[in-house]
Order: C-alpha cells, then sequence, then structure tokens
C-alpha cells in the first residue's frame, strides 16, 4: 500500500484549515444577520433632525410650564382677593350689628348732667354694655376675665405675682387686672393677671401665725 507523499499531507492539512476557518466566518456572519432587524434598510436619524425634535419637544414643555404658572398665579390672585373680600364683608357685618348700641351710647354720651341724675345715666350704660355684648357674642366674641383658674400663656399676661395661701392655688390666677377676648377660639387680646405663686417659707410662715 502505497503512502502518501509529506508535502501533500501538509497540504491537505492547510486546506483542511482553511476550509473551518471559511465555516467560522460564515457562521458569525449568518448569526450577525440572524440578529439584525428586519428591514434593514431603516434609516438612522440624522444629527441635525434629533436636534430639531430635542428642540421642538423642549419648546412645547417650555410652553406648557409657563401656561402651568400663568394658572397658578391668577388662581393665587383670585383666592387672595377672595379672602380679602371675605374679611371685608365679616368686619362690615359686625359694624353693623354694634351701630344701633353706638348710637344708643352718643345719646348717652351728650346728655345734660344738670337734667339726668346718676342713676338713669347708670342704667343707660348698662343697658348699651348689655347689648353691646349680645352682638359680640353671636359674632363669637368671648371674654378671658375667670379668676382662680390655672394660669395659661396661651390666654393670660402675667403682669406680676402673689404669694399664694394654699399649695393647690400654686401658678392659678389670683386676679384679672384686664379682660383679655377671644373670637372664635382665637386670642385676639391675652388677660392681664396676677399669678399666685406658692413656697414653703410662706406656708410655714402661715402656720406659725
Amino acid at each position: 500500500m502505497r503512502t502518501a507523499h509529506p508535502l501533500l499531507k501538509k497540504r491537505n492539512t492547510m486546506d483542511d484549515k482553511e476550509k473551518q476557518r471559511e465555516a467560522a466566518e460564515e457562521s458569525e456572519r449568518a448569526a450577525g444577520d440572524a440578529a439584525a432587524p428586519q428591514g434593514s434598510g431603516a434609516l438612522i436619524e440624522p444629527p441635525e433632525e434629533a436636534v430639531a425634535r430635542l428642540e421642538r419637544e423642549l419648546a412645547d414643555l417650555k410652553d406648557k410650564y409657563l401656561r402651568l404658572a400663568a394658572e397658578y398665579d391668577n388662581f393665587r390672585k383670585r383666592a387672595l382677593k377672595e379672602r380679602t373680600e371675605a374679611w371685608e364683608k365679616a368686619q362690615g357685618d359686625l359694624v353693623l350689628r354694634l351701630v344701633d348700641a353706638l348710637d344708643d351710647l352718643a345719646r348717652f354720651a351728650h346728655v345734660d348732667p344738670a337734667q339726668t341724675d346718676a342713676k338713669t345715666i347708670h342704667d343707660g350704660v348698662d343697658l348699651v354694655e348689655r347689648k353691646l355684648w349680645k352682638e359680640l357674642e353671636a359674632a363669637g366674641v368671648t371674654r378671658v376675665d375667670q379668676s382662680g383658674v390655672p394660669f395659661d400663656p396661651n390666654l393670660h399676661e402675667a403682669v406680676t405675682t402673689r404669694p399664694a395661701d394654699h399649695p393647690g392655688k400654686d401658678h392659678t390666677v389670683g386676679a384679672v387686672l384686664q379682660s383679655g377676648y377671644q373670637m372664635r377660639g382665637a386670642l385676639i387680646r391675652p388677660a392681664r393677671v396676677v399669678v399666685l405663686q406658692w413656697t414653703e417659707d410662706e406656708g410655714r410662715g402661715k402656720r406659725e401665725e
């Protein structure tokens, strides 16, 4: 049996390697074609057109933002105007409640003392005060003038202190020097008060007496 010449064997080996390389390249090309999207003829957007599109989108967003900002500013101004009008109307309604009592007060302020006795003036002023308070209470105004209650910095202004004669009266209102006022729970003016304070020395002195 004849054996192949060594040069022929070498050539055959090189041919086999070349065929393997070509087959591998063909396989890679096929895989690339399979992974490529259908319609490989699709156009890629040019940079100039992409920039123009983004600029249009930015302009649209800016226009929407400006419209929203203008609408909010109009809403804020309208709400402020409505609150102001409501407040002015409420003030006008309160004044309207008080004008009758103020007219009565003006009449009593201009009476002739030589022709009117003190009791008549006193009764007249008392009547005006009760009429005023009737309207103020209807509007939600209450007075802060209670003594013996715990001192509350949200309602009271401490003007001075006074020793308490019992530990249970510590930090309570001993006297109201000027009434305070609230309107529907909101403080208009705090009551100016004297606050009682208990001390051991004061208690010892009371017991010794």
